[in-house]
């Protein structure tokens, strides 16, 4: 197979997660209220601008070794620039951490220290986890397999993407602290805003879902290395966790539209070796973690989650990280190579690490520049107060 056909194919991939972005920016305009959907679109677009700088000046550096310090001829190389398009593909996976992250934080914080943040996760927090899982960095892959039989097998990226994405907003978010109002001077009471927009939030999944299927397939990098049992998996991971969250979340419109996402974010890992109805099983498991870990975060722990992406990206990639472990084995008609116990203890050290990063950068930056808008702010929302303009403007006059 030619390099021509190899970049095309990897572009088409890159292309699909790049669009994933917008289902971002739309999950979160739906769910925040009205006075904030601005700031939800800026965010997720200058994040995006400043996790591609970050991570072509040094994270793919750090990640990889490779870096972009010699003249056009010699980085397009004699592969008509396949390994550009690499660049281009994985940078779209770097750049779903801050993505991730701005839903939890929605709604209170600064735009000034969520971008440095941003630089500072991408530039060298997250390349530190992607190069050690994807490019068998510092050993722990080997030790993985000397120690247990296999390497962790993370196919397309739920402990290294949004595992890791999930447990550094909730680093994030308790540095943070709740919106005014949340909980209420008790700590018990106070308002549960609904989503601004179930017509929004709806479009922001459908976004994620089409393009996740190059999230997942393309995660291969190569046609010869294509599978089609990465489709059909994801597909089953989706309505399996779309079928349990409008079961347990009760028809709500929120928890269906995240319960597809929550299989989708499981299934990464084990994508590549488990078998259509074991991933349609670790979907539906996904989904009742989602529905249930978001109630349990709001209101049990108080966390001011607002998108729930602890529980979407941080619960539910830890379980996709364990469940390749599970039914990736032949035993359950899986094909393989996949040892429980590398699943297990790679995704504790993925997560471990993951909070860490979360409470250190921003707690630096809390200390530092400080991370909430002031309270006058708050309350007249992010949008008037960061970009001096409402999603309606007409309505402002």
């Amino acid at each position: 197979m030619g390099s021509g056909a190899n970049v095309f194919f990897l572009l088409m991939g890159a292309i699909l997660v790049f669009a994933m972005h917008g289902g971002f920016a739309f999950l979160e305009v739906g769910t925040v209220r009205q006075k904030n959907q601005v700031n939800a679109l800026v965010k997720i677009l200058a994040d995006f601008a400043v996790s591609v700088t970050v991570y072509f000046l040094v994270g793919y550096l750090i990640a990889y070794g490779i870096d972009f310090y010699a003249s056009a001829a010699d980085i397009v190389g004699d592969d008509q620039g396949l390994g550009l398009v690499k660049f281009f593909f994985l940078v779209t996976f770097a750049a779903a951490i801050p993505a991730i992250i701005s839903g939890g934080i929605a709604e209170r914080m600064k735009f000034v220290p969520q971008l440095v943040a941003s630089a500072a996760i991408v530039a060298v927090a997250y390349p530190l986890i992607e190069g050690a899982v994807w490019n068998g960095n510092f050993g722990i892959q080997g030790w993985l397999a000397d120690t247990f039989g296999n390497p962790l097998n993370d196919f397309a990226g739920s402990i290294v993407v949004h595992a890791f994405g999930g447990w550094v907003a909730l680093g994030a978010v308790l540095q943070l602290g709740p919106r005014l109002g949340r909980y209420g001077s008790d700590g018990r009471s106070g308002m549960a805003t609904p989503p601004s927009s179930i017509p929004w939030l709806a479009l922001g999944s459908w976004l994620l879902c089409v393009g996740w299927f190059g999230f997942n397939v393309m995660s291969a990098q190569s046609l010869e290395a294509v599978s089609g049992l990465v489709a059909i998996n994801s597909l089953m991971a989706m309505v399996g966790g779309i079928l349990a969250a409008l079961v347990v979340g009760k028809a709500d419109p929120g928890y269906i539209h995240n319960g597809a996402l929550a299989g989708l974010v499981a299934v990464c890992a084990g994508s590549n070796v488990m078998h259509p109805a074991g991933s349609f099983v670790v979907g539906a498991i996904a989904g009742v973690i989602f529905v249930k870990g978001f109630e349990f975060c709001q209101n049990r722990l108080k966390v001011d989650d607002v998108l729930g992406v602890w529980p979407l990206h941080g619960l539910c990639g830890a379980w996709g990280g364990i469940a390749a472990g599970i039914f990736g084995v032949t035993s359950l008609g899986g094909l393989g190579g996949v040892s429980f116990m590398s699943q297990l203890v790679g995704t504790l050290l993925g997560v471990a690490f993951a909070f860490a990063v979360g409470l250190a950068v921003y707690g630096a930056l809390k200390a530092v520049m400080g991370l909430r808008l002031s309270v006058d702010e708050e309350r007249r929302g992010a949008d008037l107060s960061i970009h001096r303009v409402s999603a309606s403007p007409e309505g402002d006059r």
